[in-house]
């Protein structure tokens, strides 16, 4: 397909949602420095949103496909955002960057993911599943750990999307909600780091 033929068919797809092609949302908050104790307001240019588009075309044929687009989004909106809001050098965890500016901790990370993951939903990009509050899990007092979630609207399953364990613009970890409560180690699918990003 030549540039312009893929052009014109994004921009159909775009229509179709309701969308002016590659047209970008509106401004939005990002939290970082723990505990969201500096907001950011960031916002993507029309060239940046159409490479986040992009990633959803061809739609996904199943929810575990769109899931995987889903992690590839997330990590690019990060990578994204990064410069923009001052977090570009976030480490994995709480403990690698603790002090330095722009680190984040899991309420920084959930946030912004389930902002990240409203983006998508507004843009008519999520076919197979909506988003659903963040959730918090607390085995111990002090090992409180929170994520993003989605839920699959054909059987109601929940997902976490924790971007909570690597570094800014890694894909997170997606795994089914009662795993992510119980602990569990995330599968190899979940896990993988290696996502080509456009």
């Amino acid at each position: 397909m030549t540039r312009l033929r893929y052009a014109a068919w994004v921009g159909a797809v775009l229509g179709g949602l309701g969308l002016a092609a590659g047209a970008a949302p509106p401004a939005f908050k990002i939290c970082s420095d723990y505990e969201c104790g500096r907001q950011h307001t960031a916002s993507l240019d029309d060239a940046h949103w159409a490479r986040v588009v992009a990633l959803f075309s061809p739609p996904a044929a199943s929810p575990a496909q769109e899931r995987a687009q889903i992690r590839r989004a997330v990590a690019l909106l990060e990578r994204l955002v990064g410069p923009l809001a001052g977090t570009a050098g976030d480490l994995g965890g709480n403990e690698d960057g603790a002090g330095s500016p722009g680190q984040m901790d899991c309420i920084d990370e959930s946030r912004n993911t389930t902002t990240y993951l409203k983006l998508l939903a507004a843009a008519g990009l999520l076919h197979w599943h909506t988003v659903e509050p963040r959730v918090r899990r607390a085995p111990w007092i002090f090992d409180v750990h929170w994520t993003a979630v989605i839920r699959e609207r054909d059987d109601g399953r929940r997902f976490a999307v924790d971007s909570w364990f690597f570094d800014n613009g890694q894909p997170p970890v997606v795994q089914p909600l009662d795993a992510w409560l119980a602990k569990r180690p995330p599968g190899d699918d979940a896990m993988e780091r290696k996502t080509a990003l456009p």
